[in-house]
């Protein structure tokens, strides 16, 4: 694996989506920069997401199956190419929300874990960002989806359970407060970015921000 791969996660409304185009938008240049997301980042995940986030009741175990289902799909056929090519991989999202959201929310304990690290075949991170936010400051510019509903009481949970994560595996992760604004907020993930390219013996970022761009959606 020659390219790099950094995974942006943290609860709903932290502007993940926001974030993850500034982020792009600063790498691209000379690099090859694939943005993606999951579930939904091949046409077989389009299909699950539906499936999972905007269809009817799914059981709790069959919704981290489907989950895996897309990851190994999506890992195998977009994620390991690009960084086979060398390409930068900019993600929303990864196991460590199904860890978070199937395994803790939804009760479905350590197999979650297990399940997503056999289907990926144990590909991890060079970084993931956590966009940390108080529960209840996010901002949302779209209507709740079915998992969003469902797991909305558990926020302050949800948002521990990605803290916890992040204290376990602290070389991986950095944390950033996603309160701050828009720009604060990309100048702390550009370092983090910068210094783990660094890490993995690749070119750096230019400095500076990019600009502003709408606040997004997570």
């Amino acid at each position: 694996m020659s390219g790099f791969f950094v995974v942006f996660e943290g609860g709903d409304g932290v502007g993940k989506s926001t974030q993850i185009d500034r982020l792009a938008e600063a790498l691209r240049g000379e690099r090859e920069v694939v943005v993606t997301r999951e579930p939904g980042g091949t046409d077989l995940g389009q299909q699950l997401r539906q499936a999972i986030m905007h269809g009817g009741h799914v059981a709790p175990r069959a919704e981290a199956l489907l989950y895996a289902a897309d990851r190994a799909h999506h890992i195998a056929t977009k994620v390991r190419p690009a960084l086979d090519r060398g390409a930068v991989v900019v993600q929303d999202r990864y196991l460590d929300s199904s860890i978070v959201y199937q395994g803790g929310a939804r009760g479905l304990g350590e197999e979650v874990e297990r399940i997503s690290t056999w289907a990926t075949e144990g590909l991890v991170p060079h970084l993931t960002v956590l966009l940390d936010m108080e529960p209840g400051e996010g901002r949302l510019d779209r209507e709740l989806d079915r998992v969003e509903r469902e797991t909305g009481e558990y926020k302050a949970l949800i948002r521990q359970a990605f803290l916890d994560l992040a204290r376990r595996d602290a070389d991986r992760y950095v944390v950033v407060d996603a309160a701050q604004s828009i720009d604060e907020v990309a100048e702390a993930v550009r370092v983090a970015v910068d210094e783990a390219l660094t890490k993995a013996g690749l070119p750096g970022l230019p400095a500076g921000p990019r600009g502003l761009e709408p606040w997004g959606t997570p």
